[in-house]
């Protein structure tokens, strides 16, 4: 599709995803949504992509879903388009999330200034997340008559933990950078004029150096294990990507190139060279 709402760029393996309304604080409509979701199909469709970049144009990375009334496709309670279903019975923001969360290469999140509402919540399946000094976030919607969205009742407490999850969202409170910090919302602060380099630095970092088969597998395993019952499923689902992976192409690279003290060229590609049982998870390959 083409992209009205968002910018994606691809440069050096990093394909940098900018959310574009900066008139609006990049606040989030349908649309946005929409081309947001194609966005990451097409990073993942894409070998030449070894990991994203998400940020924000201007002076905000989000203000939130937009509210202003302006917009056909944004926010209108009791309407036909109110944001969390429109017009069917699943939240929008939600299958953003989920489609992050699926993502085969790693993300980043550059948050170059205030992160409201869906702001934050859509960058909760987000592997790496810093953010400008300029930064600031909330989580409103206790404020607004309805609920945190976009699965952040499920990724949130993981994230930050119980305590601080309810505690951010009973009260709706805006809060800084130093906050999010502390609470490991976000893991680095930074000027923000060295914000997008530093992305850029990890990005470079995760795309000189490492396997993006055993990237796309190591996300994924993390994720979906944070639920397990109990560390044999670790167990069992780490020696079948084992077993797939230590006789291939990759493996022996990793370890000549480390022999012979060069860089890794890597071969494997997501798109085609994922282990038999990849995605496990739809059909799970072992009894838990």
């Amino acid at each position: 599709m083409s992209f009205e709402q968002i910018r994606y760029e691809l440069a050096d393996h990093i394909a940098t995803i900018t959310l574009n309304r900066p008139e609006r604080l990049n606040a989030v409509t349908f649309r946005m949504i929409d081309e947001l979701i194609a966005a990451f199909d097409q990073a993942d469709r894409d070998d030449e992509v070894r990991a994203v970049i998400i940020t924000g144009a201007g002076r905000a990375f989000s203000a939130g879903t937009d509210i202003s009334g302006k917009s056909d496709r944004g926010f209108n309670p009791g309407g036909d388009n109110f944001k969390p279903l429109q017009g069917g019975n699943r939240d929008s923001g939600g299958t953003l999330t989920i489609r992050i969360f699926d993502s085969k290469k790693p993300v980043i999140a550059a948050i170059n200034g205030p992160c409201i509402g869906i702001g934050v919540t859509m960058l909760l399946p987000v592997d790496i997340r810093i953010a400008s000094s300029e930064a600031r976030f909330g989580l409103p919607f206790a404020r607004r008559g309805i609920v945190p969205e976009s699965c952040s009742n499920w990724f949130l407490p993981r994230v930050v933990g119980i305590s601080r999850a309810l505690s951010w969202a009973v009260t709706g409170r805006i809060f800084p950078a130093s906050e999010a910090l502390e609470a490991g919302l976000i893991e680095q602060i930074l000027p923000p004029d060295e914000l997008m380099s530093r992305a850029r630095e990890l990005a470079q970092e995760i795309a000189a150096n490492t396997s993006a088969v055993s990237v796309a597998m190591i996300r994924q395993m993390m994720w979906r294990l944070l639920s397990a019952d109990h560390p044999i499923e670790a167990n069992r689902l780490e020696s079948l990507a084992l077993k797939a992976l230590v006789p291939g192409a990759d493996a022996k690279e990793g370890v000549t190139s480390f022999r012979e003290k060069r860089p890794p060229q890597f071969k494997l590609k997501p798109s085609s060279d994922m282990p038999d049982f990849y995605p496990w998870w739809r059909d799970p390959p072992f009894e838990s």
